[in-house]
């Protein structure tokens, strides 16, 4: 067995499973040095990029057992320890930064009971009057051909085929009457 040197300057013995580079993070002594110099560092580096000290502490302690899994692969050739660690912190952030943008409406226990009161709610008829009377403002802007396609195809979910027989017009015909009154309406103000 031979020493490794930590970010401290301290020697510690290193495992006999780790390879010639070896952090010193396999051993007891060497994990307490760490967690004795550069825990706080981590703590304060994850709760700047964090905004959340019980986040920053899941990443601090993510950081150090995958320091700990990767001792072996260590090179103090490309730095210090400190500087591996930061590294590592850095990735555990960045995982930790997609997870959350992944699950945005993660929700706290306090919150559980006004969520589950709104998922049940029916909606008000007020709202289905307004919807309705709005549909029938932009239906009213479209000409006539238009108009008809799109009640017959998007409100009523009829098929293309079905609606050129009945109108007695080719089937291209109303999908070119649907797309154009599609695109008319997108292009309209919001507020109309």
């Amino acid at each position: 067995m031979t020493c490794a040197q930590l970010g401290s300057g301290r020697s510690i013995r290193r495992s006999v499973s780790c390879g010639a580079h070896c952090a010193g993070l396999c051993t007891d002594d060497g994990l307490a040095a760490v967690l004795a110099t550069d825990r706080a560092l981590l703590h304060w580096r994850a709760v700047r990029a964090l905004g959340d000290s019980g986040l920053a502490e899941q990443a601090v302690q993510e950081s150090l057992l995958r320091a700990w899994r990767s001792c072996a692969f260590f090179d103090d050739n490309k730095g210090s320890v400190r500087t591996w660690l930061m590294a590592i912190l850095r990735n555990v952030i960045i995982d930790m930064a997609r997870a959350r943008a992944a699950r945005p409406g993660d929700t706290g226990w306090d919150e559980v009971d006004t969520l589950s009161d709104i998922r049940y709610a029916h909606p008000d008829f007020t709202d289905g009057l307004i919807d309705g009377l709005l549909v029938a403002e932009l239906l009213a802007r479209l000409p006539e051909s238009q108009r008809e396609a799109v009640v017959e195809v998007i409100l009523r979910d009829r098929a293309y085929q079905e609606v050129a027989d009945e109108i007695g017009v080719p089937v291209g015909t109303v999908k070119t009457r649907v797309h154009y009154a599609l695109r008319s309406l997108r292009k309209l103000p919001q507020s109309a």
